[in-house]
């Protein structure tokens, strides 16, 4: 079995939204559709998904200068999907510390 959810997003712009809003956000596989992240999320978290919204980030080239001259990598994409819960439901990232 795959796990859909990589990880969770956790910013000061995403804690801010989750107040205002009741909207959450995670890293998830790239090959992952809205009704499989929703029915994941359901189960992890035991909450009523309300709406999903996701979107693929590209990875970006990078290049630094070293004595040795240039140095060029790559930086993994990524899928994001942000996740409103229904009322009264809520997500806490912190309890399992």
């Amino acid at each position: 079995m795959k796990t859909i959810l990589k990880r969770p997003l956790i910013t000061e712009k995403y804690n801010a939204i989750a107040e205002k809003l009741n909207q959450f956000a995670f890293v998830v596989d790239k090959k992952a559709t809205k009704g499989e992240i929703k029915a994941e999320i359901e189960k992890v978290y035991d909450v009523e998904v309300d709406q999903i919204r996701t979107m693929v980030y590209q990875g970006k080239t990078k290049t630094r200068y070293t004595r040795k001259g240039f140095v060029q990598g790559r930086k993994a994409g990524f899928k994001k999907a942000i996740v409103t819960v229904k009322d009264g439901g809520t997500i806490d990232f912190y309890s399992n510390l």
